[in-house]
């Protein structure tokens, strides 16, 4: 197995075909905290996975609480924040409106991403794919569903400046499909507010 990436929470680790993600032993806690959390968290991750198949997401091959791994399906592409400023401007509009129709897809299941960046979503083959799920969550409240739109929106700001305007554009385009379209952007106006008043005040 070879390391392709290794973060705060987890190791990646590429095994033939299949991804394997291992959850990272935190010395600083009990063992038993530590144990039971990235069992929780192993298990949540997985069940989110299987749950969000109604949109293109790696399929779930084996889910090993005991060692705190979860294999699944390689998506081999090419990371969105890496390509979407290079892509001429019809296919970035193109995939920014799948990204909504996509989040919609999720957030009509009640299912929070929790990490809605860029670096977070693989293109391949023309299609969007949606990874790491492991700060994700099942909630119906619209609040959750607003601040995923807003972390979205942070993302292409800071990582995607030079179209950010038309490219969010292009995402709450797709995101019409969601059930609470008017509710969610109403609440997404307050989210932002609430982030323009804490940065005055930082």
């Amino acid at each position: 197995m070879k390391i392709i990436k290794q973060g705060a929470e987890a190791i990646l680790y590429l095994d033939k075909n299949n991804l394997v993600k291992e959850r990272i032993v935190k010395n600083y806690r009990l063992k038993e905290i530590d144990d039971s959390l990235r069992k929780s968290r192993t298990r949540r991750e997985a069940k989110l996975l299987k749950k969000a198949d109604v949109i293109n997401v790696p399929k779930v091959i084996e889910v090993d609480d005991k060692s705190m791994k979860i294999t699944m399906e390689y998506i081999q592409g090419d990371l969105i924040k890496d390509i979407l400023d290079s892509l001429k401007e019809e296919e970035r509009r193109n995939v920014c409106k799948q990204i909504g129709e996509e989040v919609a897809n999720l957030h009509n299941l009640d299912i929070i991403h929790g990490d809605l960046t860029t670096s977070n979503m693989i293109l391949k083959n023309s299609k969007v794919y949606f990874i790491d799920f492991g700060l994700g969550f099942v909630d119906p409240k619209v609040e959750h569903k607003a601040v995923d739109l807003h972390l979205l929106r942070q993302a292409l700001e800071s990582k995607h400046y030079k179209y950010f305007e038309d490219s969010f554009k292009h995402v709450l385009l797709g995101y019409k499909k969601s059930k609470e379209y008017n509710e969610v952007l109403k609440r997404l106006k307050k989210v932002e507010k609430r982030g323009r008043y804490k940065s005055k005040n930082d």
